[in-house]
């Protein structure tokens, strides 16, 4: 039987759909040294954690590195095309997931939830309603998104029709988006947003993009949401805006380290939503995205190509290697 090795378990209706067809096996532990030792016997990796390079010299046997998820930061496409691997992704399963992990935020953020939970328990009744005199609506303020993928028509369409926000939207063509989005340039999207949300892929345009020049032409009081990679904003950048009140709050999934230090100085807000990681995470999304990444899985073990191959250049060498 093929050996399929996951980072991690597989929902269990996906795991199901590999029976009779392969092997699962779960990596014993994330370090980069396992994970290539294990990998040496894999037909596919199916990936949930960031592969070293040297997994795809020592896996001889490998087909596939199919993530699972939509993003490609964890798998090193080069490494892997060199080494004449396919690598495929399931882009799209997790976007409703995130889309409603935005919006809560966003609500949770205008209406101070956090200052007003916190001082109710600590300080009583009367100082957690005080700040209920500047909370805001979503109703009429404008939402700006960076990436216009899955994810941010996800977002735009409940933030649109869900909850009278107007909505600008930015990428590098500025192209291909629903009709509730106006198209505007990063600058001018940063200047008219209430809530600026990060929802871009992390690339060489898009690492740092967010800092001190950037944040500086947000409106004063306004709310950062990324839901994208820490390394796209500058962090210590961040920190320094919300130090000095022009940043009204954050909420921030991803961080240019993970997990997030015990003592980065974002703890020390009590504006700012911190979450591991897990925006994408529900028990629905995990479900398709495990679902999404067998079927590509079986579709390569019958000797197909991916539905969502990223590398096409590998086929040649990938079709010689196993031929």
């Amino acid at each position: 039987m093929p050996i399929v090795y996951s980072t991690h378990p597989l929902h269990s209706n996906a795991a199901r759909l590999l029976d009779g067809h392969a092997d699962l096996v779960i990596a014993s532990d994330l370090t980069p040294e396992t994970l290539a030792r294990e990998a040496q016997a894999a037909d596919i990796v199916i990936v949930r954690a960031n592969l070293p390079d040297a997994l795809f010299a020592g896996a001889t046997k490998l087909k596939a590195a199919i993530r699972h998820g939509a993003g490609l930061d964890m798998i090193p496409v080069e490494a892997a095309t060199a080494a004449g691997v396919l690598v495929a992704n399931v882009p799209g399963v997790n976007a409703r997931s995130v889309a409603e992990h935005v919006v809560f935020v966003a609500l949770a953020l205008a209406r101070r939830f956090r200052a007003i939970d916190g001082d109710l328990r600590r300080k009583g009744w009367l100082a957690g309603r005080a700040h209920s005199l500047s909370a805001r609506e979503l109703d009429g303020a404008t939402m700006g998104i960076i990436g216009m993928g899955h994810l941010g028509k996800a977002i735009a369409g409940i933030a649109s029709a869900g909850f009278g926000m107007r909505v600008l939207g930015h990428t590098r063509r500025n192209t291909g988006f629903p009709p509730s989005v106006e198209p505007v340039t990063r600058d001018e999207l940063l200047q008219r947003s209430d809530h600026v949300v990060l929802a871009c892929p992390l690339s060489p345009e898009t690492r740092g993009m967010i800092g001190t020049r950037e944040l500086a032409l947000m409106p004063k009081g306004g709310f950062l949401i990324n839901v994208a990679r820490g390394a796209v904003t500058v962090e210590d950048d961040v920190v320094t805006a919300l130090k000095s009140g022009h940043l009204g709050g954050a909420a921030i999934d991803v961080f240019a380290e993970q997990p997030l230090a015990a003592d980065h100085p974002f703890f020390s807000f009590d504006n700012v939503i911190l979450t591991p990681h897990l925006a994408g995470i529900t028990e629905e999304s995990m479900e398709r995205m495990g679902i999404g990444a067998v079927e590509e899985t079986l579709r390569v073990l019958k000797g197909d190509l991916p539905v969502n191959l990223v590398n096409p250049s590998v086929v040649a060498q990938y079709r010689g290697r196993f031929s």
